[in-house]
């Protein structure tokens, strides 16, 4: 078995704090630590990181394309100012990169970043022929929240079949975008709907798609996406939060710029407070995912509020010389537990026992 250097260097400490414990011999540790074999250089996290800079070069490209005039009205002439033509192009295109994706994920079902990359491409050509179908059929309504809709149940039934989580990722993305401009249409583009503005329409939609989440994991047909759909349902909880304890539940600038600062510190608390029930929930359930969230957005939270509250009255030294006795107290905090629990396993039980 070959592992990188950081799972091989876990592994090995693993062994030996066991042997150290009496729980296994010093023969199974030598027969264990064989067992396995470190790999001088990662080349598959080389081949993740390579292809996804290939993926962002080509939206890139793509971006570059729609924004030079000359080449826009060239596409134009070739279409002959039609929408359904690239509307048709762009859909076969896609149909073409998503059979061959499925028929090399039979033949080639290691050429994993690879077989991604091709699926990559047929959702963006996907995405293309649902912006050209838009303006085939638009009619002036300025509903074009049911463009987003569409593309959620394209790349929700794809992703279904192959089974693919890009895909699926994806989807997710095109409804958070359907559930945006739909409620905005609905509230006629105004600052609210239902008496929230969007950050806080958002922090609810999270909230639905971690719940989601908790249910995919009972179900066989959704178990794959369960977690696809977590960090998704996590990514739109906290940047909502965020914005909201900068926004509060305002919904133009104008009335944004008379409040103080302080009226919105609710806000902020209840960002801090959510990110601190995810670093609990994380810790407690050995769950990385809401652990990493938490500490990422509470730390955004605290620099957020030092910008707005103490950049320009509080030496910078002082503000962090805070922060770091306040985290230090935790953690002094978290280590008195995490002796107690120590102390008190089995394990140290037998070991203190064989001391004596």
């Amino acid at each position: 078995m070959k592992l990188n250097k950081k799972q091989g260097l876990f592994l090995k400490q693993t062994i030996e704090q066991w042997q150290q414990q009496g729980t296994i011999t010093p023969d199974v540790a030598d027969e264990l630590k064989h067992s396995f074999s470190i790999r001088p250089f990662d080349w598959e996290r080389l081949a993740k990181y390579s292809f996804w800079i290939s993926m962002i070069c080509a939206v890139i490209a793509i971006a570059a394309i729609t924004a030079d005039q000359f080449l826009m009205e060239l596409i134009e002439k070739i279409f002959i100012d039609s929408k359904i033509i690239p509307c048709l192009i762009f859909a076969g295109v896609a149909a073409a990169f998503y059979g061959f994706a499925y028929r090399r994920r039979k033949t080639k079902p290691l050429h994993q970043f690879s077989n991604e990359a091709i699926i990559f491409a047929g959702v963006l050509s996907t995405a293309a022929s649902v912006a050209y179908f838009g303006q085939a059929i638009d009619t002036g309504s300025g509903h074009f929240s049911l463009l987003f809709l569409l593309s959620t149940l394209i790349y929700a039934a794809l992703a279904f079949w192959f089974p693919s989580k890009l895909i699926w990722v994806f989807s997710l993305l095109s409804l958070g975008s359907w559930f945006g401009t739909e409620t905005g249409y609905m509230s006629g583009w105004g600052a609210y709907y239902l008496g929230m503005n969007f950050p806080l329409r958002f922090v609810f939609f999270g909230g639905v798609l971690i719940g989601l989440s908790l249910l995919f994991k009972r179900y066989a047909h959704f178990k794959d996406f369960a977690h696809s759909t977590y960090v998704m349902g996590l990514l739109y909880l906290f940047i909502a939060l965020w914005l909201l304890s900068i926004f509060g539940n305002y919904g133009d600038l104008s009335s944004w710029y008379n409040v103080k600062q302080y009226e919105l510190l609710h806000w902020g608390v209840l960002f801090a407070f959510i990110a601190i029930i995810a670093i609990v929930y994380g810790l407690k359930h050995d769950d990385a995912t809401s652990r990493g969230f938490g500490i990422t957005f509470l730390f955004i939270n605290l620099y957020t509020k030092y910008f707005e509250f103490f950049w320009n009255g509080m030496h910078k030294a002082i503000f962090f010389i805070i922060l770091a006795a306040s985290f230090w107290w935790l953690g002094r905090h978290a280590e008195k537990l995490w002796n107690l629990e120590f102390l008190s396993s089995p394990s140290q039980n037998k070991k203190d026992r064989l001391g004596e």
